[in-house]
């Protein structure tokens, strides 16, 4: 495996750790799931923090209300291939986001 192709894979394992730990802290703090209806107070404090926390905890979101319309609505194979993919790229580039964050702080070599 190319050094390039296994730090595409850290990004993205990293980015969906980041998402599920996101997902998991707000539901744990709050006492109910997390999802894009949180963007649909209008103009307001709460919508901006709300952008910032979607930004990367996105792929969480998607891959849980696809798997849950794959079982619960019967979608079809490429409608939850292709928001794996679009969720994959997603966590990629969160991932990839974080990470250099990191290292621009020294905390990661």
């Amino acid at each position: 495996m190319s050094p390039d192709a296994l730090n595409s894979l850290f990004s993205l394992c990293i980015g969906f750790s980041l998402a599920g730990a996101l997902t998991s802290g707000y539901q744990a703090l709050l006492q109910q799931q997390a999802g894009f209806g949180l963007l649909q107070d209008g103009v307001a404090p709460r919508s901006f923090a709300a952008v910032a926390f979607l930004v990367f905890a996105a792929p969480f979101i998607i891959m849980r209300n696809t798997l849950r319309g794959a079982r619960i609505e019967r979608r079809r194979f490429e409608f939850v291939m292709m928001a794996t993919v679009l969720a994959g790229f997603w966590s990629m580039m969160s991932g990839t986001f974080f990470l250099m964050t990191l290292r621009a702080a020294g905390l990661l070599a």
